[in-house]
């Protein structure tokens, strides 16, 4: 259920574009736009609350969609561009991802799943996440969640599907659902790498032809400058 007090996606799309002026190439456009909406109704459905393991879901497929994009200036802003649009803090994202990245990282392969009786920042944020999806109230599961537990699973290189059941019942979530949603990242991430070579041929495509242009400004430049000497000199 989305609740009534909040922006269209008319609106979220509009704050985006308001935000990132640049054009975006259409193989990067297209998917940014089809997530912006997909994110917005799961932003603002009433059980809807924030948390670190679908931000690091999110960031996991940002980094991966826009890996090779051709400025990286340009792909940092319209992260930034994105997130804001959503009425979040961009710097939450990732600054939460990162931390839970390292966090897992130390852990070992079956024990990332043993937060419950663990003190620390981390360990808090995952107890808060299971206590609110066993309420059912103040959780909202979506696919970004089921990445961000997948990829707390590659930092700490637990490859045991036993770990990922573990986890997904020490947070109260349905692993069917995870094993569900992850078929779909899965085949999400097949596309993605056939998606990037048409990527590197549109960079180098791009590259080619800026290098083309500023060759031909540089032959007429030079020419103009020959043209104006031999005007210059005494008859």
């Amino acid at each position: 259920m989305v609740r009534a007090d909040v922006p269209t996606v008319a609106d979220t799309k509009l704050s985006f574009i308001k935000s990132y002026r640049k054009p975006i190439p259409s193989i990067y456009s297209n998917v940014i736009q089809e997530l912006l909406v997909q994110q917005h109704l799961m932003r603002y459905n009433s059980t809807y609350v924030y948390d670190p393991i679908f931000a690091l879901g999110f960031v996991t497929v940002y980094d991966q969609l826009m890996d090779g994009y051709p400025n990286d200036e340009d792909r940092d802003a319209i992260f930034k561009a994105y997130i804001s649009a959503l009425n979040e803090d961009p710097e939450q994202y990732r600054k939460d991802s990162k931390k839970l990245e390292e966090w897992a990282a130390a852990q070992s392969g079956s024990g990332i799943a043993d937060f419950a009786g663990k003190d620390g920042e981390v360990e808090a944020a995952l107890k808060d996440i299971a206590e609110r999806a066993a309420g059912k109230e103040k959780f909202h599961y979506s696919r970004f969640f089921a990445i961000g537990l997948f990829r707390l699973l590659e930092c700490a290189k637990a490859s045991d599907p036993a770990v990922l059941e573990t986890l997904s019942k020490a947070l109260n979530v349905s692993k069917r659902s995870v094993d569900r949603d992850l078929d779909v990242y899965r085949n999400l991430l097949s596309k993605l790498a056939q998606g990037k070579e048409l990527i590197k041929e549109y960079v180098d495509r791009e590259k080619k032809k800026k290098a083309e242009r500023d060759a031909a400004a540089a032959n007429k430049s030079s020419a103009e400058s020959v043209a104006k000497t031999e005007g210059s000199k005494p008859e």
